[in-house]
């Protein structure tokens, strides 16, 4: 367990607020209807979860709701709880620095892309490593790996940051970082549960490009001011086409008429245009 620390230890929490409690309360509303459903009918409770677990072999052909829904089930108590505080702490201040629109991109781009990298790997390592078959019913369920990819991404943003581990050691939050992926390299190697610490590996990977090549206002922001610059750019090419054209027509009218590279009329006695004169758009 890490936390965020300037001597001496504070009890101060971040807000609870946000895309960061909706994904709290989602996983503690998992946990409770889980474990309140398994007494009443572990069967068919233990059915009902593995559908939304993420199982290599389901989620490519009927199931693709797994890659959303394996992080908030299948999980101990004990567990969820370190997991869930790992995602207040540093989920809360991404999201306080980034926006929630970023935060909410953020997840769904780990979880799902995180999910469907480790589930391919699966698929081209089939028969040849031991523990990641998809045909031997392997799953990933939890909130670690999307804890995991927080570090990462808080590691980046905050490099040189001091976090405080276990209430005890000191490290800066990029070697925190780099100490949880080689732990989870040690598990895809040596666990038994390979494919899980696979998908942690992955979404640590997904939310480590997310912040490296996603812009600061998210993909939406991103595409949509891409989409908006290329539309201007076709419209002033536009009118400086018309502006040629209709510069040609009057000079075959024995008027010679200047135009600036936008296809905005020059005064021929150099009058300066009003700047709040939108006329020439008419």
């Amino acid at each position: 367990m890490a936390f965020r620390s300037n001597s001496p230890i504070t009890l101060s929490l971040p807000p609870f607020r946000g895309v960061t409690r909706r994904i709290i309360l989602t996983a503690l509303i998992g946990f409770i209807a889980e474990t309140v459903f398994a007494m009443l009918s572990f069967s068919t409770t233990a059915f009902l979860v593995n559908l939304l677990l993420l199982h290599p072999d389901q989620a490519v052909h009927k199931q693709i709701w797994e890659f959303v829904t394996y992080p908030f089930l299948g999980m101990p108590f004990l567990s969820l709880l370190f997991a869930l505080l790992s995602v207040w702490f540093f989920g809360a201040t991404l999201e306080d620095e980034r926006g929630a629109r970023w935060f909410a991109e953020f997840f769904l781009a780990v979880t799902i892309g995180g999910g469907l990298l480790a589930t391919l790997l699966a698929y081209a390592s089939a028969g040849h490593v031991p523990g990641l078959n998809p045909d031997d019913q392997i799953r990933a369920a939890g909130l670690w790996p999307f804890s995991l990819a927080l570090l990462v991404a808080f590691g980046q943003l905050h490099a040189e940051e001091v976090i405080r581990f276990n209430f005890i050691f000191k490290l800066k939050a990029k070697y925190l970082a780099a100490l949880y992926v080689a732990f989870y390299l040690v598990l895809t190697v040596f666990s038994g549960d390979r494919f899980g610490a696979l998908v942690a590996l992955m979404n640590a990977l997904a939310g480590y490009c997310f912040v490296r090549f996603v812009p600061r206002r998210g993909v939406r922001a991103g595409l949509s001011e891409r989409w908006f610059g290329l539309r201007n750019a076709w419209y002033r090419a536009k009118r400086r086409r018309a502006a040629k054209k209709f510069t040609v027509y009057m000079r075959k009218q024995g008027k010679d008429v200047s135009l600036d590279d936008d296809g905005r009329y020059i005064d021929p006695n150099g009058k300066p245009r009003d700047p709040n004169d939108r006329n020439w758009m008419n």
